[in-house]
């Protein structure tokens, strides 16, 4: 339990280094930690330290951690693939954002069951930068059409935009999946759409957060560098296809 104390701290110094160097503000990108197989007890452990913005992949994950978690202050947002026969479930458990809306059809859905319930939502538009077909998210040369059509529906919040960069250690091609969503970012701002805001760019994880906050992110996706590697690697839990 301790250690992710001490891997918090690593992560706040690679924050604060890449800050730095991009003559950024430290308070500029936040923290958000991907909890995917991280039971609830070392979960709080990471709200105890100060970090209280979390994320899962997976409904049955936030549902069976929702109870052990719900009384402790904390933001829930959703970086998964998300389907639309499950956009009636993620509304019981409190989650602030959907990073990964990347079709019409979903945000219909969810503007369906939000106006029955009387709800707005907060969501991320989930570009697919690498191009890679294992990978979700709407194709950068259809993001801008998206975002207008998805702007028309009243109970959804365009905050900004999401994607996955290319699993690479080529620091060069990745670092181009983040240079292109910033590039959208500056597109879809000049189009000065009514409904959307473009103050988020949902980008970076263990292994390149510090490119991604370099090229403009405001949120960084953090989970094995916190709690430890997961039994897969990351590409597999990614790869919601498989």
């Amino acid at each position: 339990m301790e250690a992710i104390v001490q891997n918090l701290q690593i992560i706040e110094q690679r924050i604060q280094s890449a800050c730095d160097r991009s003559n950024r503000k430290r308070d500029e990108v936040r923290l958000l930690l991907a909890t995917k197989t991280v039971n609830p007890e070392r979960i709080r452990k990471a709200f105890e330290a100060g970090y209280t913005l979390i994320a899962e992949n997976k409904i049955q994950e936030l549902k069976e951690k929702y109870e052990d978690l719900k009384d402790s202050p904390h933001t829930s947002h959703f970086i998964g693939h998300l389907q639309t026969n499950k956009v009636k479930e993620i509304l019981r458990y409190d989650v602030n954002c959907i990073e990964s809306v990347d079709r019409l059809k979903l945000a219909q859905k969810l503007q369906n069951r939000l106006v029955y319930e009387d709800k707005t939502m907060d969501v991320l538009i989930q570009i697919n930068t690498s191009f890679e077909e294992s990978k979700f998210g709407i194709s950068p040369e259809n993001a801008l059409d998206l975002v207008k059509e998805v702007a028309k529906l009243d109970r959804i919040r365009i905050k900004g935009l999401m994607t996955i960069g290319l699993f690479s250690a080529e620091t060069e091609k990745v670092r181009r999946c983040f240079k292109l969503l910033k590039e959208i970012q500056n597109q879809i701002i000049e189009e000065n759409i009514p409904n959307v805001e473009m103050k988020e760019l949902s980008m970076g994880m263990s292994g390149d957060l510090e490119v991604a906050i370099e090229e403009g992110s405001t949120i960084v996706r953090v989970g094995t560098a916190v709690f430890g590697k997961r039994p897969y690697p990351d590409s597999y839990y990614w790869n919601e296809r498989n």
